[in-house]
C-alpha cells in the first residue's frame, strides 16, 4: 500500500471518523444522487491530494463517508475513465484509500450498451465477467509479483447471489451477463459490436474492468451492476451519444438503488 494512501486515508478518518468502512460503492453515470443520501460526511475530491477529477459530466466528483441503509459505506460519487487521460491505473490511489479505512469489498456500477434484444434499454445487468477488450491494463508497470494476479471468480460469487437475491426482493428483474471494457471516448463502431459479441459479451462499456482489477490486487472482493442506456451500435435505430447515455442512465438507475440498498439492508 502506498504511503500516500496511509496518509489520505489519516486524513479522512480525521473528518468522517474511524469506523471502519464495510463496502465501497463507485457510482456510474444517473446514480451520483446516491451520494447525496448518505449520513456522512463529503469530501471533494480536490481536497485529496492524488485523488482523480471526475472530468465526465453526470459524474459527482466526492468521496461519501458514512451510513446507508445502516451500513458503513464509502461512496466515489465519480471515476476517472482511461479516455480521460490515457492512465488504466486512475482509479488505483482511491482503491487503496478504500482498503486503508477497512473495506473489504466494491461495488461499482456503469452505463452501457447491450448486445442482447432481451436487456433493452431501462434493463439492468448484473457483471458475471468482463472481456477485456482494450488490451489495457492498469496494473502495467508495477514491479512486483502481486502484478499476476488470477482472475477467476474476479466478479465475487457471494456478492452476486447476494445483489440477485436483493433484486428478486424488490421485485426488480436484473440479468447477468459478460460486459466488455471498451477504451472510448469514441463509441464502438458497428464491426467492433459484431466482433465483441462473438467474443461472448452481453454489455459493453468504458470503465468498471480497470477498478475490478485493481480491487482483485488489492484483495479487495468485487461486484458490479451495469444500467443499460442504450442498444450497442448497429442493434437499433436509437442515436447514442453521451446526451443519450445521461438521459436513458436514470431508468435503470431507480432499478439499480433498489437493488443496492436491499442489499446493504441485508448486510445488517
Amino acid at each position: 500500500m502506498s504511503k500516500n494512501a496511509e496518509t489520505l486515508a489519516a486524513q479522512i478518518k480525521g473528518v468522517a471518523g474511524d469506523a471502519p468502512v464495510r463496502f465501497g460503492l463507485i457510482l456510474g453515470s444517473g446514480l451520483g444522487h446516491i451520494a447525496d443520501t448518505v449520513d456522512g460526511i463529503a469530501i471533494p475530491y480536490g481536497d485529496l491530494p492524488g485523488f482523480p477529477h471526475a472530468g465526465v459530466s453526470g459524474h459527482n466528483p466526492n468521496l461519501v463517508i458514512g451510513d446507508l441503509e445502516g451500513v458503513r459505506v464509502a461512496v466515489f460519487g465519480g471515476r476517472s475513465h482511461y479516455y480521460e487521460h490515457g492512465r488504466a491505473d486512475a482509479m488505483r490511489l482511491p482503491l487503496e484509500v478504500l482498503k486503508e479505512l477497512g473495506a473489504d469489498a466494491v461495488i461499482a456500477t456503469n452505463a452501457a450498451g447491450s448486445m442482447r434484444t432481451d436487456m433493452p434499454t431501462g434493463s439492468i445487468m448484473c457483471l458475471s465477467d468482463h472481456i477485456n477488450f482494450s488490451g489495457l491494463n492498469p496494473l502495467i508497470g508495477e514491479p512486483t509479483d502481486a502484478r499476476f494476479v488470477p482472475m477467476k471468480d474476479a466478479y465475487d460469487p457471494d456478492l452476486r447471489s447476494a445483489l440477485h437475491q436483493a433484486a428478486k426482493t424488490a421485485e426488480v428483474e436484473m440479468a447477468e451477463g459478460v460486459y466488455a471494457w471498451y477504451s472510448g471516448p469514441s463509441f464502438e463502431t458497428p464491426a467492433e459490436i459484431k466482433a465483441i459479441a462473438m467474443l461472448g459479451a452481453d454489455a459493453v462499456g468504458m470503465s468498471t474492468v480497470p477498478e475490478v482489477i485493481l480491487a482483485r490486487f488489492l484483495g479487495l472482493k468485487a461486484a458490479a451492476i451495469s444500467t443499460i442506456t442504450n442498444m450497442a451500435a448497429g442493434m437499433s435505430d436509437e442515436a447514442i451519444s453521451h446526451d443519450h447515455t445521461k438521459a436513458m442512465a436514470p431508468i435503470g438507475a431507480a432499478k439499480l438503488e433498489k437493488v443496492l440498498r436491499g442489499f446493504l439492508q441485508a448486510q445488517t
